[in-house]
């Protein structure tokens, strides 16, 4: 009873703020515009059609077509796919290799703490993106690349905030109880320690799709992302270089998505933050 009242405090105390609601609703209708792709796009994401090149928003083509007269908006829809894939599973990977580290050095401490700790600082010093950007042009631009790069890059602020958690909680009277119990340290570590530390690494995990997701358009944009002729935000976004003088909407529609995308995502995150603990408002 006590996690389910806690639950729905939190969800009450997101509701409050309109703004969260706006942003959880785009959120759920990015989500449904990704499942439903194939049932919603009006044409084939990757059909030719040069006789169409470069037409302009109207009735037949609501965003309008490419230089290679392919449908924009069918494109659109299915580089949602690829945006909010890259987000989920990277920060998927991420969490699971910043839990494991992050919660065997908070529980165990000193020199695996030591070592893990030094680690996570070693892996901070390289600017992020540059380091993925080297990765990705040695093993190769693909979309399980990517996710793979991005999670296997992005686990240490999961790593910290766990870490945290559990050196504030391994003392507490629960934990000593279950200790003294003969509980093994997996059983302590799993099914004590980590759902009272999964608060901030929720909101820190909202972010983190943020992240993933303009990480990814930034790859595609310079030609590191997902490969054509799998449509992606970024490689629109890319290929409207040639064409911004006459074909505005190229550059229009996709950097709004990922603009949109984003935004909704972090505002989500803050809003989880703000309900989890209303000390962090402004």
């Amino acid at each position: 009873m006590k996690k389910r009242s806690y639950i729905r405090l939190v969800f009450d105390q997101f509701g409050h703020a309109r703004l969260n609601r706006v942003a959880l609703i785009v959120m759920m209708v990015l989500f449904g515009i990704a499942i439903f792709a194939p049932l919603i796009s009006p044409y084939s994401p990757t059909e030719y059609n040069l006789d169409n090149a470069l037409v302009p928003p109207q009735s037949s083509h609501w965003f309008g077509t490419d230089e290679q007269g392919r449908d924009v908006l069918s494109r659109m829809i299915y580089g949602s796919r690829v945006s909010l894939s890259v987000g989920f599973v990277a920060v998927g990977i991420a969490l699971i290799i910043g839990i494991l580290l992050g919660g065997v050095a908070g529980f165990y401490g000193g020199k695996i703490d030591l070592i893990i700790s030094r680690g996570i600082e070693v892996m901070l010093c390289f600017p992020t993106f540059f380091l993925i950007l080297a990765v990705i042009a040695f093993v190769g631009p693909s979309l399980i690349n990517i996710m793979i790069v991005i999670g296997a890059t992005g686990w240490t602020g999961v790593a910290r905030l766990v870490r945290g958690e559990f050196l504030k909680l391994r003392n507490q009277e629960f934990v000593v109880g279950v200790q003294a119990m003969g509980a093994k340290s997996w059983r302590i570590i799993f099914l004590h320690l980590l759902p009272n530390s999964l608060a901030p690494v929720m909101v820190s995990a909202t972010f983190g799709v943020a992240s993933a997701i303009l990480t990814e358009s930034s790859l595609s944009f310079l030609g590191f992302g997902v490969q054509p002729p799998t449509p992606s935000w970024g490689d629109i976004l890319s290929q409207s270089r040639e064409f911004m003088d006459i074909a505005w909407w190229l550059t229009l529609f996709p950097g709004a998505a990922i603009f949109l995308t984003v935004t909704m995502f972090n505002l989500v995150g803050e809003g989880l933050r703000d309900a989890i603990d209303p000390r962090l408002k402004n």
